[in-house]
């Protein structure tokens, strides 16, 4: 990276930088689908740290839908989405606000002169949407960013963050300079995929299963120097591998 980019910063949206609350895919699943709220089914796995295509589909089809069905529907669904959570925007404010310490950590990053995106499952114009409304989005490069609306899984996110850096700065991400910061175990599992760096936030799970799955480092909470200090520690771990 250029001189003066102490690296790149990736993170997770939701269970890291927000809470996560799935009555907006809820929400938005009855209305794609026709059905009642008290009709739609989450599937036992496949929900956090997955793609917003992904979850949608799998959960039309354990809340009954046919699966050709689901898989047409979803063309609907971003708009049905963004309707969603348009209507219920004072909501999400009031009971998603960001974790404590979010915007603090992201502003200091952005002094130490850290590059930052965010590589997410959601559409972009969901995390757009609520990046906004959580007062997040200010030092966050976006444009660099991967989201659910690039492809439905995950493990093909990286890609998109690589080249939309080289495109912007013209010349290789380089993976050894890159941590991805989220809360799931496939935040981890996609930063392995890629070869970046990796810090699990233990918002939902605790730390002791966290660790099971070798993040490059744990912490508890956004604090700005315990987070600089974690992503550290991640980018020596990829240059000693």
């Amino acid at each position: 990276m250029g001189e003066t980019n102490a690296g790149l910063v990736v993170w997770d949206v939701d269970g890291t930088l927000i809470p996560a609350d799935l009555r907006w895919l809820r929400r938005a699943v009855a209305r794609t689908y026709y059905l009642d709220e008290s009709a739609v089914v989450f599937p036992a796995s496949r929900v956090h740290g997955y793609t917003d295509e992904s979850i949608v589909i799998d959960t039309a089809i354990a809340s009954g839908v046919a699966e050709a069905t689901a898989e047409q529907g979803f063309g609907r669904y971003a708009d049905v989405l963004m309707d969603v959570m348009a209507q219920g925007e004072a909501e999400f404010a009031r009971d998603q606000a960001a974790y404590p310490g979010a915007a603090d950590t992201i502003a200091a990053l952005a002094e130490k002169g850290y590059v930052q995106t965010v590589l997410t499952g959601n559409l972009r114009v969901s995390a757009e949407f609520k990046l906004r409304v959580s007062g997040l989005a200010a030092d966050l490069n976006l444009d660099l960013g991967a989201f659910g609306s690039d492809a439905r899984e995950r493990f093909d996110l990286p890609a998109f963050v690589a080249d939309r850096f080289q495109a912007r700065f013209g010349y290789p991400l380089d993976p050894a300079r890159t941590v991805i910061i989220g809360d799931a175990p496939n935040d981890i599992a996609t930063a392995r995929h890629a070869g970046f760096g990796v810090v699990a936030v233990a918002h939902r799970l605790p730390a002791d299963e966290l660790a099971q799955h070798s993040p490059d480092a744990i912490v508890s909470r956004l604090e700005p120097d315990a987070v600089a200090q974690a992503i550290r520690a991640a980018m020596e771990s990829i240059k000693s591998r």
